[in-house]
């Protein structure tokens, strides 16, 4: 498998569906319920996947697509899965807040190798390949920084969209990040908070049972730069898509600021 191919194909994909959701996001976006937990899906979810998984197909006709609103496409059993997420961000869009990415990530037998994050609105692209760095939009090597603030952590929180109000480590966790950090960001868009921790504009994330197809491109691009990521007990996170939601609880943070993350997450 060349992987350089494999991401500029992803690379191509990912700009050409930011440039479809960009244009789309100008006029009045269709906007329907998804599930019963408060989601949304719009007209250019389905319109930018369809372009990423036709494109991804059309390159990799043996390889497995699974995509956040269409679920399996391809072949299946095979080595290779790519994870097609066409907009993270769709409630933003929904309420005219311009802040989504588009995310695809490659999979060899569950696990990333290959992640690539697009945001249509600044026109950049981020990108990794496991083992040799994360690239900056620039295409120079990205590289976490550590900047420990006297006012505490600036951090993000995400969770999966199983997870309910009433969720009581949940509830414990944010209350706990609230009362210790500078301050705590919920984007609705766990890729664009990734590539803020590669780049060094936040200092940490905290995930609870986050969703599967949002995860791996993410995390890879962050990990390439520098970022280590624990499980809440601060035991190894296993980064498969075949594991459960409760396996995708996790701190991220540059590795001299992750024991102060895991302590307030305790």
């Amino acid at each position: 498998m060349d992987l350089d191919h494999a991401r500029a194909v992803a690379v191509e994909a990912a700009e050409a569906a930011g440039a479809l959701l960009l244009e789309g996001t100008r006029g009045a976006v269709g906007v329907r319920q998804k599930g019963d937990a408060g989601d949304v899906v719009t007209d250019l979810d389905l319109a930018s996947e369809e372009l990423l998984a036709g494109r991804i197909l059309t390159a990799f006709p043996s390889h497995s697509v699974i995509a956040e609103e269409s679920g399996l496409l391809g072949a299946t059993g095979g080595e290779w899965t790519w994870l097609v997420d066409p907009l993270d961000g769709t409630n933003n869009v929904a309420i005219g807040l311009p802040a989504y990415v588009v995310g695809l990530a490659l999979c060899r037998a569950g696990r990333p190798v290959l992640g690539v994050v697009h945001d249509p609105v600044t026109a950049r692209t981020w990108s990794a390949i496991q083992g040799r760095g994360a690239l900056a939009p620039s295409g120079s090597r990205l590289s976490a920084s550590y900047r420990p603030s006297p006012h505490g952590p600036l951090l993000a929180w995400t969770q999966g969209y199983a997870v309910s109000r009433q969720d009581a480590r949940a509830c414990l966790l944010k209350s706990a990040l609230e009362l210790s950090a500078r301050r705590v960001l919920q984007l609705w868009a766990p890729l664009l908070q990734w590539v803020m921790l590669a780049r060094g504009d936040i200092d940490g994330i905290v995930g609870y049972r986050a969703e599967a197809i949002d995860l791996p491109a993410g995390a890879l691009i962050a990990q390439e730069a520098g970022i280590e990521i624990r499980a809440l007990d601060g035991g190894p996170f296993e980064e498969s898509i075949d594991g459960g939601a409760g396996d995708r609880s996790f701190v991220a943070a540059h590795p001299k600021a992750l024991p102060g993350l895991l302590a307030l997450v305790s």
